[in-house]
């Protein structure tokens, strides 16, 4: 049998999860500073209600509709301030980006994405045959976008331009003079905008800097139950957009596939009034919580689940990384996961639950006092 050549099929493991693997193996404690999944990070989630929801009757009925059922739509369309018919549901953020490279790009065409994120578009670009392209972020004192960098890198091929905000694990918000620049780019040159606001709720700067770019003010934005509610298992995923045409089309790709199950779309009013403000709240001050604990350790940080310790450069990333995992028991991100684009860098989750958080912390700011 022959296979396709789009994804890296035998890429070897790196050496930080070769040793981690020894490292459990041999039974040794890890405190993993890296949980991205909060449905084992110890989060109080109203169990009984969100399930019974999940009992509605009419999910018995197969109603087969590409855009989302209506009940649906038209409660997530409430929490963004726009109409049901902007919207589109998918199973997840990762289903809404794989819609629109289907609709936007041909095999060998390209998006453009920001550098340091999250390593995943390339991978959701290699399986529709679509190439990433990687326009930087720059630091000082905040993040910002290298318009300039930004546009010298766009091509005949180039279809779209992917931001993130807040940027995971940047934390940076797109501003509005940011956003008026992309618009501007995108008219000019004939491409989409897609804003991937995942981790727009969770703000850690209060009050919030007013210079951010406005929830859907991109020609896509998406957003999903996984973040927004800490229901990734749950599999609701959303794209907005008030471009008819593009509707239209993205419904049919989504009628090939009609991916979103029944008894999630009828719960999911109910879990927006049952569920968000309280899980929005306790992750306020967790996040915050964790954060505070950096102190000035870490890079300006204003939203979303991360922070990132700038690191001695003594040694590369791989190096801290293992040596604190080896030496102190502590599991942490090195920044080329990310593509940063220079070292040393770490990464850790916010989400981490608060004791495993502040003794891992602890461990590592002792070894970079010694």
């Amino acid at each position: 049998m022959r296979y396709s050549s789009r994804l890296p099929w035998a890429a070897p493991q790196n050496e930080l999860t070769r040793r981690l693997a020894a490292h459990r193996a041999a039974g040794l404690p890890v405190l993993d500073l890296t949980e991205s999944n909060p449905t084992r990070a110890g989060i109080p989630y109203p169990g009984d209600d969100l399930l019974r929801a999940l009992a509605d009757p009419a999910a018995l009925t197969y109603e087969p509709t590409a855009e989302g059922l209506a009940s649906a739509r038209a409660a997530i369309a409430s929490y963004h301030g726009v109409q049901p018919e902007h919207l589109l549901l998918t199973a997840s953020t990762s289903e809404a980006y794989a819609f629109l490279l289907k609709l936007l790009c041909n095999p060998g065409d390209e998006i453009l994405v920001p550098r340091p994120s999250y390593p995943l578009f390339e991978f959701l670009a290699a399986v529709e045959a679509v190439t990433v392209g990687q326009y930087p972020l720059h630091h000082q004192e905040g993040w910002w976008i290298d318009i300039r960098a930004l546009e010298a890198l766009i091509t005949p091929r180039t279809k779209a331009i992917v931001v993130v905000s807040p940027n995971n694990p940047t934390g940076s918000y797109v501003k509005r003079a940011e956003l008026a620049a992309l618009e501007a780019l995108c008219a000019t040159h004939g491409l989409a905008l897609i804003s991937d606001e995942v981790f727009a709720a969770f703000s850690l700067e209060d009050p919030p800097d007013p210079l951010r770019a406005p929830p859907c003010s991109a020609k896509f934005t998406l957003n999903g139950f996984s973040k927004l509610l800490g229901l990734p298992q749950m599999k609701l995923g959303w794209i907005v957009t008030r471009d008819a045409e593009a509707r239209t089309r993205l419904e049919l790709i989504a009628d090939t596939f009609l991916s979103v199950s029944a008894p999630v779309q009828h719960a999911a009013a109910h879990w927006l009034a049952l569920h968000r403000h309280a899980f929005l709240s306790f992750m306020q001050d967790r996040l915050r919580g964790n954060l505070a604990l950096l102190g000035n350790r870490a890079l300006r940080v204003e939203g979303g689940w991360y922070a990132i310790l700038r690191m001695p450069r003594t040694r590369g990333e791989e190096e801290w990384a293992i040596e604190l995992l080896e030496h102190d028991g502590v599991l942490v991100q090195p920044g080329y996961f990310y593509d940063f684009a220079t070292e040393a860098f770490a990464v850790v989750s916010l989400l981490t639950r608060p004791d495993v958080f502040r003794e891992g912390i602890s461990r590592i700011l002792k070894r970079l006092d010694a």
